[in-house]
C-alpha cells in the first residue's frame, strides 16, 4: 500500500485499533483493517467498483455471501436516511444489481483463502483511483 502511494493512519476505536490506508490528493480511505475478537477484518471502500465489477463474480463464495448479507444503503430510500458521506455502492454481481452501504459492503475476514482475492480487489481499486486522478 505504501509503495502505491497510500498514506498510513493508525487510530484507536471503540473496540480496538484501526489501521487505514488513504490514497489520492484528497486522501480518501481505500481500506481499513479492523481488529475483532475472532478475526482480522478488512473493509475495502470500493468506490470505483463499477469499473471492475466483473471481478466480483470471481470472488470466493464466502466473500460473495458477505457482500449479499451486507445491509442495503439507506441513501437510496426516500427520504435518504444514510450518512451524507456514504453515497452507497451500486454494482452488479452474478447478474444481480445491489445497492449496498459504502461502510459495510466490502468487509471480509482476512484468512488464507481470502487474501488472494483481497489483494486483487485492492489492486483494482487503486488502479481505478489512479486512472481517475490522471483524467
Amino acid at each position: 500500500m505504501l509503495q502505491s502511494g497510500c498514506k498510513l493512519k493508525l487510530a484507536t476505536a471503540k473496540n480496538g485499533y484501526v489501521v487505514s490506508y488513504a490514497f489520492g490528493k484528497k486522501k480518501r480511505v481505500v481500506l481499513n483493517f479492523v481488529f475483532r475478537k475472532k478475526a482480522l477484518v478488512i473493509r475495502i471502500y470500493g468506490d470505483n467498483v463499477r469499473q471492475y465489477h466483473d471481478f466480483l463474480d470471481c470472488l470466493p463464495v464466502e466473500m460473495q455471501q458477505s457482500i449479499k448479507k451486507a445491509p442495503n444503503c439507506k441513501r437510496f430510500e426516500v427520504p435518504p436516511k444514510c450518512n451524507s458521506k456514504c453515497g452507497g455502492n451500486v454494482f452488479t454481481m452474478d447478474g444481480t444489481q445491489y445497492q449496498k452501504c459504502r461502510y459495510s459492503c466490502f468487509m471480509f475476514e482476512v484468512n488464507d483463502s481470502s487474501i488472494p482475492a483481497i489483494t486483487t480487489f485492492i489492486k483494482n481499486e487503486l488502479e481505478a483511483r489512479n486512472n481517475d486522478r490522471l483524467c
